[in-house]
């Protein structure tokens, strides 16, 4: 049904900046969210930034002021923005859906179920 394809990943030094995409087809609800998730080699996924229908984002403590989550303007694109990366944002960077969605943005992978297959990032010091 839905379905998410990322792209932009690759490798960087430290102070680097990067645009990940996420192109997705299937949103048929006005309400939805999307968000982009990282994934460490052995850890956790984690919410890294999140946006939904009403244009509101909630990002991470570690990469607030560094990325912008943004949806292109009729086109069906999720973007991030990454600027002065550092090692630590290197991981799997999956995007992810979740429609229809009334619920205020929260830091939770249970709120989305509709998942790309990520894109690599990383970072070198």
């Amino acid at each position: 049904q839905v379905t998410l394809v990322e792209s932009g990943g690759g490798s960087v030094e430290a102070g680097g900046s990067l645009r990940l995409s996420c192109d997705f087809s299937g949103i048929r609800y006005s309400h939805f969210r999307l968000g982009w998730f990282r994934q460490s080699p052995g850890g956790e996924r984690e919410a890294v930034a999140l946006i939904n229908s009403a244009a509101d984002t909630k990002y991470t403590e570690s990469v607030e002021g560094r990325f912008t989550i943004s949806l292109v303007n009729g086109k069906n694109t999720l973007l991030l923005q990454m600027t002065g990366l550092k090692p630590e944002d290197t991981g799997v960077y999956v995007c992810a859906a979740e429609q229809p969605s009334w619920l205020l943005l929260r830091m939770s992978e249970d709120d989305f179920h509709y998942w790309g297959q990520g894109t690599q990032v990383t970072v070198s010091s």
